[in-house]
């Protein structure tokens, strides 16, 4: 799967889940504060990323996850990984 595709599924997702305006989502813009996501949105986000892309994810994962670039390439590693 291609970088372009990761965006556009996961940008599909995002905008409808969160119930954000597609402006929100920015590559370089802070994942946490743009969606407003808390500790139980997090779950939420790990488990629709884990359904949409059939990758398994822990909370280690996220430790350097700041910004949307950030989650498109953790995406992209783990779906490299089990490729």
């Amino acid at each position: 799967m291609s970088r372009d595709e990761i965006i556009d599924i996961t940008n599909k997702f995002l905008i409808e889940e969160f119930e954000v305006e597609s402006e929100v989502v920015q590559p370089e813009a802070n994942l946490k504060d743009s969606l407003d996501l808390d500790s139980l949105d997090y779950v939420d986000l790990v488990v629709i990323i884990e359904s949409n892309f059939g990758i398994k994810l822990e909370s280690k994962d996220f430790t350097d996850v700041n910004t949307f670039n950030d989650l498109y390439d953790l995406i992209g590693s783990k779906l490299h990984a089990i490729a």
